[in-house]
């Protein structure tokens, strides 16, 4: 069985503050921004003034549009170019990703296999009976590998409750949210590498 680093697996994590950061992060930079209202120029119609500019008692408009008539435009509205990502630090992910898997370690949710044992046949069963076998069947699990080949990639495409992902696009979200990590060998190998800096 492959021997876990203590300096990935074997922190001791104090507060989750950078754990947290990375979570927002990976969060806000998969927002995508399609909201978009209309502005009062942008509205149809509106294009006559409403009534005259002098002598009706009542207050000046030249459009219908104006935004604060009814179905007049938005003020200050979504433009559908904002940016809601945040910036964080290779370094400072790849210690988050530490705190993260140690937390886990510490749950005794970090599972290690051997390669063979991974080595599936492009059958969603085989991958299933894995599962099985581990008794993570009802278990949402994040499979950690070193390369997603095809017959890994088929055997797993159809099992809701396991998501593969290669060794260096870990993240905190998918970590906390899983209730088992699954390493194979070559993966924990190309893990630990990532997180050192190795390349």
């Amino acid at each position: 069985m492959a021997t876990l680093d203590k300096d990935i697996f074997g922190l001791s994590v104090e507060n989750h503050e950078l754990v947290k950061l990375a979570y927002d992060a990976y969060l806000a930079n998969s927002r995508s921004s399609h909201a978009k209202t209309l502005k009062r120029g942008e509205v149809r119609g509106g294009g006559k003034k409403p009534w005259k500019q002098k002598g009706t008692g009542r207050a000046r408009f030249g459009s219908t549009r104006n935004p604060i008539w009814r179905h007049g435009g938005v003020a200050f509205g979504r433009t559908g170019e904002e940016n809601f990502t945040k910036k964080i630090s290779k370094q400072a992910k790849r210690q988050a990703v530490c705190q993260a898997l140690s937390m886990k370690n510490a749950d005794k949710a970090v599972v290690t296999v051997e390669e063979t044992k991974v080595k599936f046949d492009g059958k969603t069963k085989s991958a299933a009976k894995f599962l099985k076998d581990l008794k993570l069947e009802d278990k949402n699990v994040l499979m950690v590998v070193a390369e997603k080949t095809p017959e890994v990639l088929r055997s797993t495409n159809n099992i809701a409750n396991l998501k593969l992902v290669r060794a260096q696009y870990l993240n905190v979200f998918d970590i906390m949210n899983a209730d088992a990590v699954v390493f194979s060998e070559a993966g924990l190998e190309a893990t630990t590498k990532w997180l050192k800096g190795d390349k």
